[in-house]
């Protein structure tokens, strides 16, 4: 189990760093501030493409465990049952997310004026 979380961090923290080096080059201003700091980064782009993403593992692993229960030859057990691990950690990994962007959400409604 804390192999798997090690791993879903790892991962996170891999996404993090790609999404900061994306932004980085948009963010930089003449005297280092972020120009337009609420155009710089499309969130809604950002969230549509991981979704994107876990919805594409989560469609190659229903695919390779279609093959697999067809008898494709060249679908191994051990495969499929990576490819259904990695979406289950994907999905599980998105449905934090939200669980945190909800929370971060109801936090700034009920913060007072």
């Amino acid at each position: 189990m804390d192999t798997r979380i090690n791993e879903l961090m790892t991962q996170m923290q891999a996404l993090t760093a790609r999404a900061g080096a994306a932004v980085a080059p948009q963010a930089q201003g003449l005297n280092g501030e972020v120009p337009g700091a609420a155009g710089a980064v499309d969130f809604g782009a950002m969230l549509k493409a991981s979704i994107d993403a876990v919805n594409s593992t989560q469609m190659g692993a229903g695919n390779m465990v279609e093959r697999f229960e067809m008898g494709d030859p060249q679908m191994e057990l051990g495969e499929v049952m990576v490819a259904l691990q990695k979406a289950d950690i994907s999905f599980k990994a998105m449905t934090e997310v939200r669980n945190k962007l909800v929370d971060a959400y109801q936090e700034i409604m009920n913060m007072p004026l």
